[in-house]
């Protein structure tokens, strides 16, 4: 793990250790991780609702065959055998 250092005005400081105290957290570090991985999580579902809305917005849509879905496992498979360390 390594460390970063960050500068807060007095106020915020204050507030992360109500936080840390009030909220079940061991240091202001774990608060913090907390926040980020809230915002990780946030624009993660973000880019994926704009994936789908672009999916949607894309065309009429049409039924997968059989052959189909054997061309995407076939895709697939290549893919992560290409992916594979040897």
């Amino acid at each position: 793990m390594t460390t970063l250092n960050i500068s807060l005005p007095d106020t915020m400081k204050d507030f992360v250790e109500r936080q840390v105290n009030h909220g079940g957290y061991s240091s202001s570090s774990e608060y913090v991780r907390a926040l980020i991985r809230d915002e990780q999580k946030r624009l993660a579902q973000a880019a994926l609702e704009a994936k789908l809305l672009d999916g949607m917005a894309s065309g009429a849509s049409s039924e997968l065959t059989r052959q189909d879905w054997e061309q995407l496992r076939h895709n697939l498979m290549k893919h992560h055998e290409r992916r594979s360390p040897k």
